[in-house]
């Protein structure tokens, strides 16, 4: 799928308000209502739009963030996956390249609750170590 300058600025302008009316996109990017409408279902139809989604403000997110990156033991990414999906903490799991096998993306309402979380990262089968990295503050949250 080709993504022109246009395509690019309308997914900028819905990133920064997924709610903007379409005539108001279409205000912005100087085309017509139609237009733009037809490009947002295409660009939904291609896969380069795959949703719309709630951003927490800092009032309703959890208080406490944190990195953690997880080294595996070989061919336990299956049953580790397992064990993260039932955790409520573990926001999000990437794998990677280099020393470490995951990342994960952990959130928690307090020190305690983020303690037990990673014990039980640290506590589930074929969990070689982790390294966890706290948020202290956001400079930059493009997302």
């Amino acid at each position: 799928m080709q993504i022109d300058e246009t395509d690019a600025e309308l997914m900028r302008l819905l990133a920064g308000n997924a709610r903007l009316p379409v005539a108001t996109l279409a205000r912005r990017l100087g085309l017509a209502r139609t237009t733009v409408q037809a490009r947002i279902e295409r660009l939904e139809r291609d896969g380069a739009i795959a949703g719309y989604t709630l951003r927490r403000g800092a009032a309703a997110r959890a208080a406490i963030r944190a990195t953690v990156l997880v080294s595996i033991e070989p061919r336990a990414a299956a049953g580790v996956l397992t064990r993260l999906r039932a955790l409520r903490g573990v926001e999000a799991c990437h794998t990677t390249s280099g020393r470490f096998d995951m990342i994960l993306e952990v959130a928690a309402d307090s020190t305690a609750e983020l303690d037990r979380t990673l014990d039980e990262i640290g506590d589930a089968q074929g969990v070689r170590g982790s390294e966890s990295l706290i948020h202290l503050t956001t400079k930059i949250d493009r997302r």
